[in-house]
Parts: C-alpha cells; structure tokens; sequence
C-alpha cells in the first residue's frame, strides 16, 4: 500500500507524519531542517488537524485510525499507553503493573522508547519512578514541554 507523507511544523519542533488509508503508521520528529509540506495528502489531514487542536489547547484526545509496526508485544505496550488520560502521568512501574508483567519493566521501557507515533500514543506520560523525566526519543526537553502543556500548573515549571 502507498504510503504518504507530510511535514508538519509544532511548537516543538518538525515532525513527519506518515500514514495510509489504513491510518496513521508513524509521527516522527525531524532533526533536520525541513520546511512545512504545503499540500496535504487527504489520508493525513485529519491527523494534522487534530494536532493542531491538540497544540492549540482546544484537543485532549485523538480520533485517529493508528496502524504502527512493532512486534504483538510493542503493540500491546502502545495500547497500553494509549490509555493514560491526558493531563496524567504514570511510571513504568505502573505500566508494567497495569499490563501484568512487573518483571517486564525493562522491555516495557524499551518498547515505550520504540513508539512509532510520538504525541498522539502518548509515551511522554510516562516517568521514573521516582517521578522524574526519563527517556523519550523526540528529547526530554520535548517531553517536559508536552507535560507542561498538558498539565496547567502555577509553579515555573514541573520539572
């Protein structure tokens, strides 16, 4: 199946959107710089919309056809993680705990950081035990962003 692609601009940073008629296969973060596509694949539109009612604050949850590759088990952990509420955070402990499998921690974590679909499959809610930010492949600073966007709070800043 032919796969498209869009260059979406966040507040965070370029990302690459990428996506079928079967829906959404990835939404990665570019390092490099590349500018926003101007035409948008109607396969995608939806999820660019959907982003920017998301960066806008008008957005807490995604109304998205997701289709990422992974193993049955990184499968299981994305959907895992799509159950955390925006606004929420949890550790891995929690997660591995809330999928049965405490002595699973490590994979768990590991697929987390495989997660095809930053943003919209929300690894980003997911903290240390000891609650602080650990490990996220668009980059901690993007993730303290996410949270802080997410979590209205008085103080400076979460973390």
């Amino acid at each position: 199946m032919i796969q498209d692609f869009v260059f979406y601009k966040t507040p965070i940073g370029m990302v690459k959107i990428e996506g079928n008629l079967d829906g959404i296969t990835s939404i990665t973060f570019m390092e490099d710089k590349i500018y926003p596509s101007i035409n948008i694949p109607d396969t995608l539109n939806k999820c660019v919309v959907q982003l920017d009612e998301y960066f806008k604050k008008e957005r807490t949850e995604f109304n998205l056809n997701l289709k990422p590759y992974g193993t049955d088990f990184q499968q299981k952990v994305w959907i895992e993680l799509g159950k955390i509420p925006f606004g929420k955070t949890i550790t891995y402990m929690d997660q591995s705990k809330k999928m049965e499998n405490v002595k699973a921690i490590r994979a768990i974590a590991s697929a987390n950081g495989k997660n095809p679909i930053s943003i919209v499959i929300p690894c980003h809610r997911v903290l240390g035990s000891d609650g602080s930010l650990t490990g996220y492949a668009g980059g901690l600073w993007r993730k303290k962003w996410l949270l802080e966007h997410e979590i209205p709070t008085k103080q400076t800043s979460l973390f």
